[in-house]
């Protein structure tokens, strides 16, 4: 099948490489072209504008950083709208709000053309374990159609409901993440506060009922020299879909006081100039209140 992929940062670097495997051909592209060159060495296309990528597709992909920037990339007379076949379907696979991404779908709709929101749950380590899992919302029909390349990304494919419900359950999903892995790091502070060397404190977590794939990847981050230069998610990205679930909470009226805390240790990892390594480092802030380290 002919697929488009547009945006090939950490997780495109990760999904297109797969759909390659797969037998599938693959047109990208990438704002920097600079991150298409090791795509195209495993045998992508290089296409020029996402309208491009879209014309020679039969489904496209698209992961970005925000709404602004799935709307630069979907919207407009260079975006896949203009391009993708009136038997194409989009897949908008970004973190964004449910109200931008119903905007968005609603568009490609008056153009009598069918968007999906299709978030996908993991990180460049479940991706290339491949035990990332993609949800969708939107029409059942073109999720159906579409649901055999979905599994060559990830090892789920759920359907959640209308347009929307998809990311609305990410920001759900990833407002436990968040909020688990900075327990995590509160947990090991404590331990380590009344004496626990911090290897054995996380030996001791990550052996205990507490245990989750996320902190199994990730908890070891914490231990000295482990943090990884290229971060899985630095605290300025991991903040901004925070910043989605307290809007959508405040929004909806839902009751999200986790969630605000998460948030306002986010805060203080950019108060102390933390911000460009993986969120775990919140531990780093809760071992400086402890007065464990300067």
């Amino acid at each position: 099948m002919n697929i488009g992929f547009v945006g090939l940062g950490a997780m495109g670097q990760g999904i297109v490489p797969r759909l390659i495997a797969a037998g599938h051909t693959v047109t990208g592209w990438n704002r920097s072209e600079a991150k298409a060159a090791p795509l195209i060495r495993l045998g992508m296309r290089s296409a020029s504008t996402p309208r491009e990528v879209a014309s020679r597709s039969e489904i496209v992909f698209s992961i970005v950083t925000d709404a602004a920037a799935v709307r630069a990339v979907a919207l407009g007379d260079e975006g896949i709208i203009a391009g993708l076949p009136k038997n194409g379907v989009y897949l908008d696979m970004s973190t964004i709000s449910p109200d931008a991404s119903r905007a968005i779908s609603s568009a490609f709709a008056q153009a009598g053309l069918t968007m999906l929101d299709a978030p996908i749950s993991g990180s460049p380590v479940t991706l290339a374990q491949g035990k990332a899992s993609i949800m969708v919302g939107g029409d059942r029909a073109a999720f159906e159609r579409v649901k055999p390349v979905l599994l060559a990304i990830g090892a789920k494919a759920s359907y959640i409901g209308a347009s929307g419900l998809a990311v609305q359950m990410k920001l759900a999903i990833n407002l436990v993440l968040m909020v688990e892995v900075i327990a995590f790091g509160e947990g090991i502070a404590l331990a380590e506060k009344g004496g626990v060397a911090r290897e054995v404190a996380v030996d001791a977590m990550l052996g205990s009922v507490v245990a989750s794939p996320v902190l199994g990847y990730r908890g070891p981050f914490i231990l000295e020299g482990n943090m990884p230069k290229e971060p899985l998610a630095d605290v300025n990205l991991q903040q901004k879909d925070m910043t989605l679930v307290l809007e959508l909470a405040r929004k909806s009226g839902a009751a999200t006081p986790l969630a605000a805390a998460a948030n306002e240790m986010m805060n203080a990892c950019r108060g102390l100039g933390l911000d460009h390594h993986d969120f775990v480092i919140a531990h780093e802030v809760y071992r400086r209140l402890g007065g464990l380290s300067q």
